[in-house]
C-alpha cells in the first residue's frame, strides 16, 4: 500500500489542497515511480496464472500452489523488519533496485525451468522464496518514498493504486495468452522484464533530501541494529489503531485472503480454464479501478472507518466462486470486492505515513507488513489440506462469511474506527487525531 510527496513532513502530506499544488501529486519523478510500481504489479498479477496453470500442467494440485505462494509469503512476512530497519539506516532507492535486479534473476531461472520442462516443487518453492527476501528489503521504502515525491500522500496513493490496478486489470489477461499461446515459461519471462523495466525506473528517480534528523538510527554494529529494531516495536505499539488493524488482519489473512488467492485461481482454471481466470482476476482489476478513483475523490475524516465499510465488498470474490456462480457473476463479484480492497487500501497506507514520523515510518511499515502478513502463508498452506477435507466450495464460503466478521471488528474497535485523518485537525476541526505523532517519541500512546 503505496503512496508520494516533499519531505515537508507526514502531517502535511495528507492535505487535499495545498498552497503547493503544483506538485501535490504530479511531478517528472512521481512519474518514474508510478510507472515502477504500476510495471511491477503487471508482473506480480501475472504470476498466480503462471503458478497455477504451471504447475497443474506438470501434474501438482492445489496444495502444491498453495505451498509455492507460501514460500514467498513466509520469507517476506519474516525479513521485511530487517528490511525496515535497513531502509532507515541506507539508501531506500537503492535497496529497492538491488531487490529488482535480484528478482530479474530469479524470474528468469524460472523461466528457464519451465521451458526446459523440467519443473520440481521445491525449487519453485526455492526460487518463490528468494522473491520474498528480495520483497521483504523492497517494500519498507515505498512507504517513505511516496511523502518525498508528492505533497498530497492521498492523492499520490490514490494515483498509484489506479495504476497497479490498471495493471491488475491486464496482467492476468496477458497471463493467460501467453499460457494459452505459448507455455508458463513465457509468463516467468515476462514477469522478468517487469522487475528489469522497475528498476531502470528508479535509477532515473531523483529523490529530495531527507531531513536532518529523519535517520534517526543509533549507531553501527549488531547492537545498534538491535536496537533500531526494538525502538521501531516500541513505535509500533505504542499506537493502539495500528497494531490493532493488524492483530485482525492476522485472523483476514489466514480465513479470507490465505485461501482465496490459490484456492480461487485453482477452481477457475479446472472448471474454467487459464483464460477464465484471466478474466476473472482482469474484473479484479477493473475493481480496484474504480476503488482508486473513488479515494482520489473521497475525503473521509475518519479515513479507516470509510476504508473498513468498503472492504465489506470482498466477500463478494470467495463467496461467488465458492457458491459456483457462473463466470459473469464471479467477475461481478470479483469487481466488488477490488473496489473495496482497493478503497481501504488508499486510506489505510495515507494514515500509517501521515499519522507516523519520518524518523521511524520505515521500521514502521515495515512492521505493519510483517504483521499484516506473517498469517498469510499460513492460510495458503492450509487452503490445500482444508480443500481436501471440506471441498474447495466450502472453504470459499467461509472465507466469505469471515471477511464480514473481519470488517465488524475493525469498526467495533475506538481506535480505529475514531482515528481522525491529520490535515481535518490541522484545518481547525478541534479533533486531535488519535495516534498522530509530530516528532519522533517512542512513549506517545493512541
Amino acid at each position: 500500500m503505496a503512496g508520494t510527496s516533499s519531505q515537508t513532513g507526514h502531517g502535511s502530506g495528507a492535505a487535499g489542497g495545498s498552497p503547493t499544488a503544483a506538485r501535490a501529486v504530479w511531478s517528472r519523478d512521481f512519474a518514474l515511480f508510478f510507472t515502477a510500481r504500476a510495471v511491477a504489479r503487471l508482473g506480480d498479477t501475472m504470476l498466480p496464472v503462471a503458478l497455477a496453470a504451471g504447475l497443474l500442467q506438470h501434474g501438482y494440485g492445489a496444495g502444491a500452489v498453495g505451498l509455492a505462494m507460501a514460500a514467498t509469503a513466509a520469507a517476506f512476512a519474516g525479513l521485511v523488519v530487517f528490511g525496515g530497519v535497513l531502509a532507515d539506516r541506507f539508501s531506500t532507492r537503492k535497496l529497492m533496485i538491488g531487490a529488482d535486479l535480484v528478482r530479474l534473476g530469479t524470474q528468469a531461472l524460472a523461466a528457464a525451468l519451465f521451458f526446459s520442462g523440467h519443473v520440481v516443487l521445491w525449487q519453485i518453492c526455492a526460487i518463490g522464496f528468494a522473491n520474498g527476501v528480495a520483497g521483504a528489503v523492497f517494500q519498507p521504502g515505498v512507504a517513505s518514498t511516496v511523502p518525498r515525491l508528492a505533497t498530497d500522500v492521498q492523492g499520490a496513493n490514490g494515483a498509484i493504486r489506479v495504476a497497479e490496478s490498471a495493471a491488475q486489470l491486464a496482467g492476468p489477461a496477458v497471463a493467460g495468452l501467453l499460457v494459452g499461446f505459448a507455455s508458463p515459461g513465457g509468463v516467468f519471462a515476462a514477469h522478468a522484464t517487469t522487475y528489469a523495466i522497475s528498476a531502470l525506473c528508479l535509477l532515473l528517480l531523483r529523490l529530495t533530501p531527507l531531513a536532518p534528523g529523519s535517520r534517526a538510527v543509533s549507531g553501527r554494529g549488531s547492537r545498534a541494529f538491535r536496537a533500531d529494531l526494538v525502538q521501531g516495536w516500541r513505535e509500533f505499539r505504542a499506537r493502539r489503531w495500528l497494531w490493532s488493524v493488524i492483530a485482525v488482519w492476522c485472523v483476514y489473512m489466514i480465513a479470507v485472503w490465505g485461501p482465496t488467492v490459490p484456492l480461487v485461481a485453482t477452481e477457475v482454471v479446472q472448471e474454467h480454464g487459464p483464460r477464465a481466470y484471466g478474466l476473472v482476476n482482469s474484473a479484479l482489476g477493473a475493481g480496484t479501478v474504480v476503488g482508486g478513483l473513488l479515494a482520489l475523490r473521497l475525503r473521509p475524516v475518519r479515513m479507516l472507518r470509510a476504508g473498513a465499510i468498503a472492504l465489506v465488498g470482498f466477500a463478494a470474490f470467495p463467496a461467488s466462486v465458492g457458491a459456483g456462480l457462473g463466470l459473469p457473476a464471479m467477475a461481478a463479484g470479483a469487481a466488488v470486492a477490488g473496489a473495496g480492497m482497493s478503497f481501504w487500501g488508499v486510506m489505510w497506507a495515507t494514515s500509517v505515513q501521515t499519522q507516523v514520523p519520518p524518523d521511524v515510518l520505515n521500521r514502521i511499515h515495515s512492521y505493519d507488513v510483517a504483521g499484516s502478513l506473517a498469517m498469510m502463508p499460513v492460510g495458503q498452506a492450509l487452503a490445500g489440506p482444508a480443500a481436501s477435507a471440506l471441498g474447495a466450495d466450502h472453504v470459499l464460503l467461509v472465507a466469505g462469511a469471515a471477511s464480514f466478521a473481519v470488517c465488524a471488528a475493525l469498526l467495533l474497535i475506538p481506535a480505529v474506527r475514531g482515528l481522525v485523518r491529520v490535515d481535518a485537525a490541522a484545518a481547525g476541526s478541534g479533533v486531535t487525531p488519535a495516534g498522530a505523532v509530530r516528532a519522533p517519541s517512542s512513549t506517545q500512546k493512541c
